[in-house]
């Protein structure tokens, strides 16, 4: 008998007939002889449709009262697929996140999770009783409820599955796993049957929307198996229907490179003429901090004379503006020429723990781009990861280019 935590999120619990499907998967779990917990999230638009609330009674709103507000999403999912589960003749009761407790610090919207109390329900598990738990939320320090921000269901089963010290973590979504690349674009895109931690943590950073980069780092950190699957496909005989997230040591035989990512939400800025003196960077960067705005790719520049620099970075697009403000009134302070920025523009990144053991993979990425005429604006790199910033105009040719010289094509 193995201890399996499903995660459901909002597309495969979006009406109620998807969350009778979601109870005949359960089903299957439980009548294979397993002890499961299952984590759901509130039904697709739902959450959206409760923070629009909040944010039409006041654009200042106190953030406790707003997770007691959202919260209330996972509640209603929670409550109703028990009562699916109960109706196919399975016991099962709804958990909610101040029930287990799963403990929080009070960083209301976005809080961290600092523990989880499975006393009471591993005995019920215990009893052939199936637990439902309402992800995104916990208890804080305070005694209020409080929500875990983006992600958040998928970091409650993550963490729930540490807990019970589960078999595996089974995330459902509305894709059958991860693929070598987004197939939307690239017809030729495999379905990879494993991925390590580690790439798959990047790939989510750098904008793959498979998994939520807080959760595979609390997988991670904890050594959770977590396998990524469709809710609408069904599984064919013995084999695994989606991608197992796994510690490096489960993969017999890593590819140079696993997946290519892109990342739509980049903008460029560029600051022209700043005096090249110790602690620019910091004169720059920490206003932008202080905002939290975060900073990804940096590129410095040096004139020919020594004076003078030219800083490059990005920001998220939605960040572009403000960061324009926050610099433009630090002017006087880093006395810069001008500002140029540029949101038409795409992160895309070439990811493989392979990379550690062969060389050559950034120059084929690079010689790459230069065949297809793609000019390569900013260049950061990791130990497993290659990253570029490119004009947006070419992601599609970019992606399908770099699928094929690294050999990722389905044969």
């Amino acid at each position: 008998m193995a201890r399996i935590v499903q995660k459901f999120g909002g597309t495969s619990v979006g009406d109620i007939d998807r969350i009778k499907n979601v109870a005949r998967k359960v089903e299957a779990e439980v009548k294979a002889g397993h002890q499961v917990a299952v984590v759901v999230s509130a039904m697709s638009g739902v959450t959206n449709q409760l923070v629009a609330y909040c944010r039409q009674i006041s654009g200042l709103y106190d953030a406790r009262e707003y997770d007691a507000v959202v919260a209330s999403g996972e509640q209603v999912t929670s409550g109703l697929l028990a009562i699916a589960l109960q109706e196919l003749g399975i016991p099962a009761r709804s958990w909610q996140g101040w029930q287990l407790p799963m403990r929080t610090d009070d960083v209301h919207a976005k809080a961290r999770i600092l523990g989880v109390d499975t006393t009471e329900i591993e005995t019920r598990l215990a009893r052939g009783e199936v637990a439902v738990v309402a992800g995104f939320q916990g208890l804080g320090t305070d005694g209020r409820i409080t929500t875990l921000g983006r992600g958040g269901s998928d970091t409650s089963a993550v963490a729930l599955a540490a807990a019970l010290n589960a078999e595996r973590c089974d995330i459902y979504t509305d894709v059958d796993g991860v693929y070598t690349t987004d197939p939307r674009i690239v017809t030729k895109a495999r379905k990879l049957s494993r991925i390590t931690y580690e790439e798959m943590l990047e790939m989510a950073s750098q904008g793959a929307k498979v998994l939520q980069t807080r959760s595979v780092e609390m997988a991670m950190n904890h050594r959770v198996r977590v396998q990524v699957l469709s809710s609408f496909a069904e599984a064919r005989g013995s084999e695994i229907p989606g991608t197992l997230v796994v510690d490096e040591e489960e993969i017999m035989e890593q590819e140079v490179v696993s997946g290519i990512a892109y990342s739509r939400d980049e903008a460029k800025i560029t600051l022209l003429g700043v005096a090249d003196r110790p602690g620019v960077a910091a004169a720059i960067f920490g206003p932008l901090a202080e905002a939290s705005i975060n900073v990804d790719m940096i590129v410095q520049n040096i004139s020919e004379n020594g004076s003078l620099t030219d800083m490059t970075f990005t920001v998220a697009k939605t960040e572009l503006e403000r960061t324009r403000q926050v610099l433009e009134q630090a002017r006087a302070l880093l006395d810069y020429r001008s500002i140029r920025t540029d949101a038409n523009v795409v992160k895309v990144s070439v990811i493989g723990v392979g990379m550690r053991s062969h060389t050559g993979v950034a120059q084929r990425m690079f010689r790459t781009l230069a065949e297809k005429g793609i000019n390569i604006q900013v260049i950061t790199t990791s130990e497993i990861k290659v990253s570029v910033l490119i004009a947006e105009e070419y992601t599609e040719l970019a992606l399908r280019a770099l699928h094929t010289a690294y050999g990722l094509d389905r044969a």
